[in-house]
């Protein structure tokens, strides 16, 4: 990889979006490629960041769909765990503000089942930053081996996490019981005002903050939709506004978030340690560029999120 390059493990799953059917009895779903990390790698890549996913792809209908998807876009799959289990399905539905709310299909799939020795094999040398989150923390038999593969990486390289609690899947306690640990390896914690609630219901967010900073984290993002987001380095803080856009639906726009803000802190070169020389403008900056990112992902359906060239036309309008 390359020296700046930034390693995603996790997920990737199939979104399934409900559309209008030919008739009465029917229901029409368009599939997208989804997930979490899996957005994040993507929208790394396509930002311009070397990005490597450790994944355990299926090899069915939905797993092929996930590899064409992520090699269009440029992700390296070098790594990528050929896998006998099926692929994870999430069938999404849209309120009227573009929100999805998901039903998951996830039981035996491909993306829990991890063992020590596939990860064993991955070479962390030239990952500037690993980051996982989501369900690949939470799902076992998976997890463990996945929070023992942060812990080797910690060392070496910045971590990031992104819890993106899904209640339907694993119970919030399971996430709270888990936080604190993952806070003593995580660099940066990057989570929803929805997974906020979730964590530590009635908790203030700048309190949040103090939290998760007295528990390891350094740089903690909260992204509040509309709102904006909060930025807390070592409890300095700022807010970052949102980018108005049309929304479509604001699927993936927290990981093209995530992938924005540590696609620019790596391309500053601030990534590949404990953040040491970081300051809250540096993190600012980054958060107005990921701000765009996320915008533009809201703007069109599905997971999708934009290249580079897009965000830097978008930057040219809003200064024209």
């Amino acid at each position: 990889m390359s020296p700046h390059g930034i390693t995603v493990l996790g997920e990737c799953v199939a979104d399934a979006f409900v559309e209008p059917a030919g008739g009465a009895g029917e229901l029409a779903l368009r599939v997208l490629p989804g997930g979490g990390p899996a957005n994040t790698a993507v929208a790394l890549a396509r930002l311009g960041t070397p990005a490597r996913f450790l994944a355990r792809l299926s090899g069915d209908v939905f797993g092929r769909l996930f590899r064409a998807h992520l090699e269009a876009s440029g992700v390296d799959l070098s790594h990528a765990v050929p896998a006998v289990e099926p692929s994870t399905l999430a069938v999404a539905e849209l309120d009227a503000l573009g929100q999805a709310s998901f039903s998951f299909h996830a039981q035996h799939t491909a993306d829990w089942q991890w063992t020590a020795a596939e990860l064993a094999r991955v070479s962390l040398s030239g990952t500037a930053c690993v980051h996982t989150g989501s369900l690949a923390l939470v799902r076992e038999p998976g997890a463990a081996v996945v929070e023992e593969f942060l812990t080797t990486a910690a060392p070496q390289a910045t971590v990031s996490i992104d819890p993106n609690v899904r209640p339907l899947l694993v119970r919030p306690e399971t996430y709270r019981a888990r936080l604190a640990d993952w806070c003593a390896l995580a660099d940066v914690l990057r989570l929803s005002e929805d997974d906020l609630g979730l964590l530590l219901p009635d908790t203030p967010p700048e309190q949040a903050c103090d939290i998760w900073h007295a528990a390891g984290a350094r740089l903690v993002v909260i992204t509040r939709g509309a709102g904006g987001a909060l930025v807390s380095l070592d409890g300095e803080r700022a807010r970052v506004p949102a980018v108005v856009t049309s929304v479509v639906d604001t699927v993936g726009a927290g990981d093209s978030f995530t992938a924005g803000l540590l696609h620019q802190l790596g391309a500053r070169g601030l990534l590949g340690g404990r953040l040491e020389s970081l300051r809250l403008a540096d993190v600012v900056e980054a958060c107005r560029f990921a701000a765009q990112v996320a915008a533009l992902t809201c703007s069109v359906a599905g997971p999708n999120p934009p290249w580079r060239h897009q965000v830097t036309q978008l930057v040219t309008a809003d200064g024209a």
